[in-house]
């Protein structure tokens, strides 16, 4: 996956609390075989509503969601960081999370960023009064920009923020190893069985 470091982009107001995984993608397109093209199906039901945000083109393009606590809870389909990624977003930013889909996000690179309810009260009201309003979270330093010269620093778990700032998924995580992993097998007896060389 691609590194995470600074993202700067439109800020997307999504102003509603315990969105679940079936409103960020439903059932109905899980049937799909790869692990592409979720991205136009993303709160599919809600966008049938002319006044939804997402049908607003002046926040064509956002690649930064700020929106209510308990994001993501509901089943713990992987689906769903895929879909909110693949319309574009590279952060989302809430007073809480669901943990599962919080580590589901870590994953493929998607930043999670948790702050208290009123600097995101504050940050929507921004994003909504100024539609096309461009913000930065900053992963290195662990800030979000407030706007007004304005900044708020957040938490995050030290070994997720090592991964998104190099890139590494699990497969990246292992192959880190791979010289160790090649010792091993190569001192392994014969008759057992043997993992296939790197291609």
């Amino acid at each position: 996956m691609e590194p995470v470091r600074k993202i700067h982009g439109k800020a997307l107001p999504l102003p509603r609390a315990d969105i679940d995984t079936d409103q960020i993608i439903p059932a109905k397109y899980l049937k799909r075989i790869e692990r592409t093209g979720f991205g136009e199906f993303a709160f599919d039901a809600w966008r049938k509503d002319p006044d939804f945000v997402l049908n607003d083109h002046r926040y064509d393009g956002a690649e930064i969601l700020i929106t209510g606590p308990n994001f993501g809870c509901g089943s713990s389909r992987e689906h769903a960081p895929w879909a909110l990624q693949q319309m574009g977003l590279k952060a989302i930013i809430a007073p809480s999370f669901a943990d599962i889909f919080k580590n589901n996000c870590a994953k493929v690179g998607l930043l999670t960023v948790e702050l208290p309810q009123d600097s995101i009260d504050r940050l929507i009201a921004r994003a909504e009064d100024s539609p096309g309003w461009e913000m930065e979270v900053d992963l290195e330093s662990q800030t979000v920009s407030l706007g007004n010269g304005k900044s708020r620093e957040f938490d995050i778990d030290p070994f997720v923020k090592h991964c998104l700032l190099n890139g590494l998924d699990d497969i990246g995580l292992t192959l880190a190893n791979e010289g160790d992993i090649t010792a091993y097998e190569s001192s392994r007896p014969a008759y057992k069985p043997q993992t296939a060389p790197a291609v």
